[in-house]
């Protein structure tokens, strides 16, 4: 049995879609989770500089003695996973993999990814499906308006609405559209209703929580007896709107949030 808590960053408030599904799958673990809200948003950035910011985190995280890393954010999984490997000996569990496997595993060829530009720029979702479904289709497309409206809590007006529609109309005969930002969940909803029921929406984070609880049975450092399980939030810059959109995912009007250098 292993006490310490699991680690998860991501850019902003997206991340706790992930944590929320990780939540619901190890309701015993203790969670550490970080939203560099200074560095938002990150699907903008030059690859250097994600793979810097990424090794800040997990090296915070570190420090708070975590024993494993989730990185909770798409652009952050698909320009420095890698390489944050090679750096650390820890455990560290990106939002791809788990769901390349959850495609192969149901044979779903007609794949659409959204994600920020960034992510869509690095060509790591549609590399990563061609390489674990060899006749896949794939249909990309960068939605970077979607992940700032989702930290202003824009998730279901009428702009967001609009948005949607925009992004997606060009996307046809789809049977599933990958959320390759952490962020998009919180518009699924306004997707369902855009793309209709014959889609299948994949939420990443229930892939990586699937994983993740995996990853913790088969090396046995789970914290099972855990009564009092004990979540801490920490952001790098405080004056955002997180708290607000943060409560309302999580259904919680209790969460603390902290300051992080």
């Amino acid at each position: 049995m292993d006490k310490r808590a699991i680690g998860v960053f991501d850019s902003g408030v997206g991340g706790m879609t992930v944590l929320k599904e990780l939540k619901k799958e190890m309701p015993k673990e203790n969670y550490i989770y970080i939203g560099d809200t200074a560095s938002f948003p990150y699907g903008s950035k030059s690859k250097n500089t994600i793979i810097e910011l990424s090794k800040k985190r997990i090296e915070n995280l570190i420090d708070m003695n975590v024993k494993m890393i989730v990185i909770a954010c798409g652009t952050a999984t698909s320009q420095a996973l890698d390489e944050m490997k090679k750096i650390f000996n820890i455990p560290i569990i990106g939002i791809i993999e788990p769901t390349l496997k959850y495609l192969k595993q149901k044979n779903i060829k007609n794949v659409g990814v959204i994600a920020t530009t960034g992510t869509i720029r690095s060509n790591g979702w549609q590399t990563g499906i061609e390489k674990y479904i060899t006749e896949a289709k794939v249909q990309n497309k960068a939605c970077p308006m979607l992940a700032p409206m989702a930290e202003e809590g824009w998730t279901e007006n009428e702009i967001a609405k609009l948005a949607i529609h925009e992004y997606l109309k060009d996307m046809k005969n789809l049977d599933a559209l990958i959320l390759g930002c952490t962020h998009y969940p919180l518009f699924k909803n306004l997707i369902e209703d855009e793309l209709g029921s014959n889609t299948e929406i994949i939420n990443t984070g229930e892939m990586v929580a699937k994983e993740v609880k995996q990853y913790i049975t088969d090396n046995n450092f789970g914290n099972e007896l855990n009564i009092e399980p004990n979540t801490k939030i920490y952001l790098t810059d405080l004056e955002c709107n997180f708290i607000n959109v943060a409560k309302k995912l999580m259904n919680d009007e209790n969460i603390e949030l902290n300051k992080i250098n």
